[in-house]
Parts: C-alpha cells; sequence; structure tokens
C-alpha cells in the first residue's frame, strides 16, 4: 500500500511519487463517498482502500502508449485492485484529479515556504534588537542623509517579512480549494457530497462554482505573493551587496573556512549569496507572469495552462524555498562592522544635521527660502573643504547672530538623531 500523506519536503512535493500518491487519495475518497450514498457497493470501497496501489515506472510506460497521464494511472491502479476498479473514477473527468490534486500540492508547498518565512522573521528580530542602537548613516539615492541605525533596517525587514507571512496566509487559503464536479462542473454524473466528502478529508474546501477546472485567478494570486516574496527578498539582498563594497563595507556575507571568491584574485570575498537570490527572484516574478496569462482559457476549459503549470509551480516554490533558507542563514551569520560605520557616518564631517540647522533657524523666524540657502551655502563649502559643519557654520555671521557656537555644538548631537528608535521598536512589537 502507498503511504499517503506524510508531509514532503518542497522538491519532493512536486515528485511522481506524491502526485500520484495524491491522485489515488482523491479516486480513493470518491469511491469511498458514493458507497456512503450507495451508488457503488460498500465492498468495492473497501477493496479500492485496500488494495489500491500504483508503480510510478509502470504508470509512465503505460502513458508512452495512452498519451494521456490521468488514464495511464488508473490502468496501473486497475492492475492492483481488479474487478471493483471499474468504479474509480464514476462520473469524474480528469481535471477533478489533477486540479485537486495541484492545490493539495500548493497547500504543501506553502505551509513549507510558510515556516520558512516565519524561521526569517524570527532570525531578523534576534539581529535587529542585537543592533537596535548601532548607529549607521541613512542614504538616499546612494547619497548620505541623516543618522539610523542598523537595528532600523533590520526592523523594517521584519515588518515587511510580517507582511509576506499574512500574504502567505492569504494565498495557501485561496489556493485551497478543490473539485469534483464533472466534465463541465455540473456534477451531472455525480453527486456534490463526493465533492465534500473529498475535499474535507484533504483539508480543501469545494470551489463553490467550477467549470471543467477551478478558475486560474486562484493560482495567478498564489504565483503573484511568491513573486512579491521573492522581490523582498531581492530587495535584502540588493541592500547587503552595497553594504558589502569595498568602499562601504559596514557588512559582509559571512566567509567560510576554505572558501574561494575568484579564480583569479585570491583576495575577493564576493557577495554570491545575495547576488543569487537576487538572480532567482527574477525567475519568480516572470513565473507570475506566466500564472496570470494562465487565467484567459477558452469556454469551460483549455489545456494551455496545464504545461505551464508544470514548469512555473514546482520551479516557483522550490526556488523561493531556496533562497529563503538562504537569506535566512545569511542574516543569521552577517557579518557587521559598526566601527567602520561610524567611520562612514563621519565621512561628510557632519552634513547630515543640515536639515537640523534648517529647522532651527526657522524656529527662530526666518524664512525657510532664506534658512534653506544660509545652510546651503555652508555645506556646499563643507563638501569642498572636508571642514567640520558646525565650524563652518560657526563662522557665518548672518547664522551666529541667530544661534551660538554653544547652541550649534547642542544641536549637533548623534543621539538626538536617534532617540525615536526605542518607540518605532515598541510599534514593530520588537519591545
Amino acid at each position: 500500500m502507498i503511504e499517503r500523506y506524510t508531509r514532503p519536503q518542497m522538491g519532493a512535493i512536486w515528485q511522481d511519487q506524491n502526485k500520484y500518491s495524491i491522485w489515488l487519495e482523491i479516486e480513493t475518497l470518491a469511491v469511498e463517498a458514493q458507497a456512503e450514498t450507495g451508488i457503488i457497493p460498500r465492498e468495492a470501497a473497501e477493496a479500492v482502500r485496500q488494495r489500491g496501489a500504483f508503480d510510478v515506472a509502470r504508470v509512465l510506460e503505460i502513458e508512452e502508449t495512452t498519451k494521456h497521464d490521468v488514464i495511464a494511472f488508473l490502468t496501473n491502479v486497475a492492475e492492483y485492485v481488479g474487478e471493483p476498479s471499474r468504479y474509480i473514477h464514476l462520473g469524474m473527468t480528469s481535471s477533478d484529479v489533477l486540479d485537486t490534486c495541484l492545490a493539495v500540492q500548493l497547500k504543501q508547498a506553502g505551509e513549507l515556504l510558510l515556516a520558512g518565512l516565519e524561521a526569517l522573521r524570527d532570525v531578523l528580530a534576534r539581529r535587529a534588537k542585537e543592533f537596535k542602537h548601532t548607529m549607521m548613516i541613512g542614504r538616499s539615492h546612494g547619497i548620505h542623509a541623516e543618522p539610523i541605525t542598523f537595528g532600523l533596517k533590520l526592523a523594517l525587514w521584519h515588518q515587511e517579512t510580517e507582511r509576506n507571512i499574512e500574504r502567505m496566509k492569504r494565498a495557501i487559503e485561496v489556493i485551497s480549494y478543490g473539485q469534483i464536479s464533472g466534465a463541465v462542473g455540473t456534477f451531472e454524473h455525480l453527486s456534490p457530497q463526493v465533492e465534500e466528502y473529498v475535499c474535507q478529508r484533504l483539508g480543501l474546501k469545494p470551489d463553490p462554482v467550477t467549470t471543467q477546472v477551478i478558475q486560474r485567478d486562484r493560482h495567478a494570486e498564489y504565483m503573484a505573493t511568491l513573486g512579491v516574496i521573492a522581490a523582498t527578498l531581492e530587495q535584502f539582498a540588493t541592500e547587503i551587496r552595497h553594504l558589502q563594497r569595498t568602499e562601504v563595507l559596514e557588512a559582509e556575507e559571512y566567509f567560510s573556512a576554505g572558501q574561494k571568491g575568484s579564480s583569479a584574485m585570491p583576495h575577493k570575498r564576493n557577495p554570491i549569496i545575495s547576488e543569487r537570490v537576487c538572480g532567482m527572484a527574477r525567475i519568480i516574478r516572470a513565473n507570475a507572469l506566466a500564472a496570470m496569462e494562465n487565467v484567459a482559457l477558452w469556454h469551460e476549459r483549455d489545456i494551455s495552462h496545464s504545461s505551464v503549470e508544470r514548469v512555473i509551480c514546482p520551479d516557483s516554490t522550490i526556488a523561493l524555498d531556496y533562497i529563503l533558507e538562504k537569506m535566512t542563514t545569511m542574516i543569521d551569520r552577517l557579518l557587521v562592522y559598526p566601527e567602520t560605520m561610524m567611520k562612514n557616518l563621519e565621512i561628510t564631517s557632519g552634513l547630515h544635521f543640515s536639515q537640523t540647522i534648517l529647522l532651527e533657524l526657522a524656529k527662530r523666524g526666518v524664512s525657510r527660502e532664506d534658512a534653506y540657502q544660509i545652510v546651503q551655502r555652508n555645506a556646499m563649502q563643507v563638501w569642498q573643504t572636508r571642514e567640520p559643519f558646525a565650524e563652518v557654520l560657526k563662522r557665518d555671521s548672518e547664522l551666529t547672530t541667530l544661534i551660538s557656537a554653544e547652541e550649534l555644538d547642542n544641536l549637533c548631537d548623534l543621539q538626538k538623531s536617534i532617540r525615536n528608535v526605542d518607540y518605532i521598536f515598541q510599534r514593530c512589537g520588537l519591545g
């Protein structure tokens, strides 16, 4: 007897062994449901449950002749069951099996991805707290802006991962629908009770209305969710790649003993995992577009979607599972350099306080336009001379008539820049 309903790892979900196991369970449950309603003999249902089995190699051998996967499978199962096999697939169509099976597989895959997202969230939470007050410069357009902390960056990622967890839960919910409704979805040769029985025992809900197939907007939404999650991971990976640049080097991927970065240059320590995440995210997003193209089918069905799904469903779930694990491990072992962060923050000689001075002048009665002009002319001088911003400001007579040298020193206090970090962490549920 083929074992039913183990929880396979991601790759195994898409192997023939798991697929045919689900097919067998669907067919067996449908027989049992029809026995419950008196359509077929109870002994026949018991025989199917006890003797139902398959051999993957034999199914594929039969398919070489039939050119039809479900018929090949049913033929092989009949070789095990014998005479009662005439009750298998009674009133059903191939898509009843295929679409219900795909729902189970995508639900299994979604649950693994959900566990992966939760693991990533937990690592981000831990490391965000670790670097909660680790000062670094915030950047916009790649240019120094104002101070933040590295913990805030990780808290941002934590929150986006929380949203992706909710997205994944919704995607699992929307895909967890099966159908056992016959050739065009009208139950002409089946009782709706069969569908309810099968779906309930598979952990699915009956799709309220179908054609010969479950409508592909469900699959498009699921695949789009994978695309959004992949985009999030690419965002994290892109940031790490920037932070690992030699000129920045505020954080970098862990580099293990014996690892090599280049066949030509022994000194290289490259962000290879981040680059791999970025590349694979492109595949997952492209597959989401293919899923959207699958929504428009002819009339009650065609099979233009099925060949696409045989590629994109395994590829996207396996790829996302892989880069989720890689990103989680990378964040867990990420090398962080607070001293370099502070050194880089100081490169502009305090220009990150420009808005602080601008706002202080405005508070003291200077128009915003005039305040902006005063601060900008001094900032442009600092770009040229690299003198400390506060010292340059102290030589501006127009400014010092309004703000004293001592007040300028107090305004240029880094700790004021991050005084609300604890509040933001509390709001994120990170304590």
